[in-house]
């Protein structure tokens, strides 16, 4: 499967890695991913260091994440973007949403 979570020892952290394409074949996954077992989780990392690949349904995906997060209260950070990945988010102005590392 090309969607992993890890959970924090508190519980608040939950990161979800995203491996090969980031696109419409992964929603139902993604979407688990964050929403399965997620009361207590306050902070949440997308780790795209195996992620090669992203379109305009990853970015919605994004959005998503964002709503159910809390919106613009949410604490969402995407990490270890390769170059492609990063210019995708950094044209769709993403970094005024998310924090990239």
């Amino acid at each position: 499967m090309p969607v992993h979570t890890r959970q924090s020892d508190d519980g608040e952290t939950r990161t979800i890695a995203i491996e090969g394409r980031f696109d419409f074949s992964t929603h139902q996954a993604f979407r688990d991913a964050y929403e399965n077992d997620s009361e207590g989780v306050r902070h949440w990392v997308i780790d795209m260091s195996d992620t090669r690949y992203l379109d305009s349904s990853a970015l919605g995906m994004l959005l998503l994440l964002r709503d159910f997060a809390g919106g613009d209260n949410a604490s969402i950070c995407i990490e270890n973007c390769n170059g492609d990945v990063r210019r995708i988010l950094a044209i769709s102005n993403f970094e005024q949403l998310f924090s990239i590392r």
